[in-house]
């Protein structure tokens, strides 16, 4: 799951400028091997891909659907063990990482319904997985977004 934020927050807003982690091959190639994966151009390619249409997804603006065309080549193949039945995804190696990604994704669907969301800071481009047991995170850092927010609140108020 930490590759699955640390992808869907690798395009984040400094001092009011898009930053993408993957945007420039000798960065991309850095971010990709850190998270396991070979680094090739191919790779964050399909990483950029994922990212973005994982983002729509999350924030309600593409239907999960939209996957669909990044799995094409994946198949899960069923190999019996000393251990028993045992399901192996087979991907090419450049899709390896970001078919990780999706599954993570559908993952904390599956377990954690709702709690990937957007920052609620309509100024930041982040992306938080809400693990709190009321499920009511709404930033993506309570340092940063929340004290901000709050304090724009607090200021229109005091006006």
């Amino acid at each position: 799951m930490d590759t699955l934020l640390d992808l869907l927050n690798s395009r984040p807003l400094v001092n009011g400028e898009e930053r993408d982690a993957l945007g420039d091959p000798a960065g991309g190639r850095r971010w990709a091997r850190d998270h396991g994966g070979e680094g090739s151009l191919a790779e964050l390619a399909l990483l950029r891909e994922t990212r973005d249409v994982l983002r729509d997804i999350v924030r309600g603006e593409s239907p999960p659907a939209a996957l669909s065309p990044l799995l094409e080549e994946v198949h899960q193949v069923p190999e019996i063990t000393s251990a028993g039945l045992q399901w192996t995804v087979r991907t090419p190696p450049h899709a390896r990482l970001a078919v990780e990604v999706v599954l993570a994704w559908a993952a904390t669907e599956k377990h954690m319904p709702g709690r990937l969301r957007p920052c609620a800071n309509d100024e930041c481009q982040l992306f938080l997985l809400d693990r709190s047991r009321a499920n009511r995170a709404r930033w993506c850092s309570m340092a940063v977004c929340g004290n901000r927010e709050k304090a724009r609140r607090h200021y229109q108020r005091t006006r």
